[in-house]
């Protein structure tokens, strides 16, 4: 079975293949580390199988189903591998084999493979039409709600989007900041933040800054008829306007 390992953490990434190489029958064919990488894995790989944990940035597990779908991209067999059990349901209802709690048992991990393994040599193909049905409309596939998680000493904080104040990238690390706390990303890039988040609150005012319009606390003239937004954080940043977004700044804030 070709196997795709799909997580966030690289730890689980490397003890989930660890204990698969106990299982002959299993050809790991890659690894990644979010769900944008996932969408692109699988179609590139056209994978048997896939682990795939469930919280991830930029794009959840079930998230990663959805885009497949949308794209009309043949689903590989799917075993969830998370530490959060209250998305089983909803992991079962998009057909997946099996949903597996980290720290992963071996044993239930060779009944899960064994399940798969059955499927695969039945060649039945997981039955896109009611997966997208359990998916729901495309209007409540917006992850408004998620929350973004943020690394900040050793810990993995859960931020509401609401309080993120602005984010910013710099050699390639996105520093997230958020009313009571700051830290760093598993995004790649701003544009795959911007994704996750309400479209009608955070805006791209600059290629290396993306702020929540709704904790701008005061707009400073700088040189040459720009802007400088001064934050709604404990430092109260300064976070530069672009040539290109002056214009929608004026027209948002009637300047």
């Amino acid at each position: 079975m070709s196997t795709l390992i799909v997580d966030d953490e690289p730890l689980a990434c490397d003890e989930l293949a660890y204990l698969l190489k106990s299982h002959p029958e299993v050809d790991i064919v890659g690894q990644g580390r979010n769900g944008l990488e996932a969408v692109n894995l699988i179609k590139q790989l056209e994978p048997d199988l896939v682990f795939l944990d469930v919280q991830m940035p930029g794009l959840d597990g079930l998230g990663v189903i959805r885009r497949l779908a949308e794209k009309k991209i043949p689903l590989p067999y799917v075993i969830f591998a998370t530490a959060f059990d209250q998305y089983a349901v909803q992991a079962f209802e998009v057909n997946a084999v099996d949903y597996l709690l980290k720290p992963i048992d071996k044993a239930r991990l060779a009944k899960a493979l064994e399940k798969a393994r059955r499927l695969i040599e039945a060649h039945q193909t997981p039955p896109l039409d009611k997966i997208e049905a359990a998916l729901g409309p495309a209007d409540s596939r917006q992850p408004r709600h998620a929350k973004v998680v943020v690394r900040t000493e050793n810990r993995m904080m859960l931020v509401d989007p609401n309080d993120v104040v602005y984010a910013t990238i710099e050699d390639g690390l996105i520093t997230v900041v958020a009313r009571t706390l700051e830290g760093t990303s598993n995004y790649r890039t701003i544009e795959e933040l911007q994704s996750f988040l309400p479209a009608d609150t955070f805006w791209r005012v600059h290629r290396s800054y993306l702020v929540n319009i709704h904790r701008i606390r005061e707009v400073v003239p700088w040189f040459k008829s720009t802007f400088l937004l001064k934050m709604d954080d404990k430092k109260q940043t300064e976070v530069p306007v672009s040539r290109a977004q002056t214009r929608r700044l004026r027209e948002l804030l009637k300047l």
